[in-house]
């Protein structure tokens, strides 16, 4: 039964209020620092049973991501993840919405049930099936997550490790205090370990020969693909985002960890 104040006990579901004074009592893991470092007095924050949380998946859709060497492009497993993602929220009572870096197209609305789900996976199609030319890219995406999301809801994040400089720690610092962030970053094994050989490349202009079984292009390429993975990895756990890699050969239902749960094995 709901009444006429809010909760101070914080859980699944439970959405941010408002701050007052810290008494004895209170939930020490829910003091609030920032009011507490202005005002000089300590408060805590306090929690309102949210009937519905908004799960909103964001795509990377810059060009980085239509690219693949080993079953499909990341674009393709991207748009599979985000699906399977949509779904185990539906199941769990989210609400679904999902939004991509793009200033002319407005973010697939909060839905519930199979409604919210075909949704998104309708707009997936259409921003996955060929690069969009109005992609504006992660950073705009996440500033719109941001202001999109209520304190309590879950972000999850497909994007490709080449876009992630585009996104600042206090943006990722600002998400992870109020919200479940997860991030899944979509890799490719020629990014990853390239062969010992010699690769013809576009720059745009004129076809390239990259010889990359010489140690200088072989370490300038590890730090332009493996590199942003590997420290992704390591430090935006460290700001409380739950980051995994998934290769575009691997099974989609890996995903699921950042949601917290492990993929459902096949007997």
């Amino acid at each position: 039964m709901s009444g006429p104040a809010p909760s101070t006990l914080r859980g699944r579901g439970m959405e941010y209020a408002e701050s007052r004074e810290y008494v004895t009592g209170d939930d020490a893991r829910h003091i609030d620092w920032r009011l507490t470092a202005r005002s000089g007095r300590t408060h805590t924050k306090l929690f309102q049973a949210e009937r519905e949380r908004l799960t909103l998946l964001v795509a990377d859709t810059s060009p980085h991501v239509y690219f693949g060497t080993r079953a499909r492009f990341k674009s393709v497993q991207a748009a599979r993840a985000a699906a399977v993602m949509a779904w185990a929220a539906v199941a769990e009572g989210d609400r679904v919405a999902a939004l991509r870096g793009s200033a002319a197209e407005a973010p697939v609305p909060p839905a519930q049930g199979a409604r919210g789900a075909l949704r998104v996976l309708d707009a997936l199609r259409r921003w996955y099936s060929g690069p969009p030319s109005d992609d504006t890219g992660l950073g705009l995406a996440m500033d719109r997550a941001f202001r999109m999301l209520r304190p309590g809801g879950r972000l999850l994040v497909l994007a490709d490790a080449g876009s992630l400089d585009q996104v600042s720690q206090a943006r990722w610092d600002a998400l992870a205090a109020y919200h479940q962030v997860g991030l899944v970053l979509l890799t490719d094994a020629l990014e990853q370990q390239p062969p010992r050989s010699s690769l013809p490349f576009w720059n745009g202009r004129a076809a390239v020969d990259v010889d990359l079984d010489s140690a200088g292009p072989r370490q300038q390429w590890r730090a332009r693909f493996a590199a942003p993975v590997a420290q992704a990895l390591e430090h935006l756990p460290r700001r409380g985002i739950a980051t995994m890699a998934l290769a575009t050969d691997a099974p989609v239902e890996q995903c699921l960890s950042v949601l917290g749960r492990a993929p459902v094995r096949a007997a």
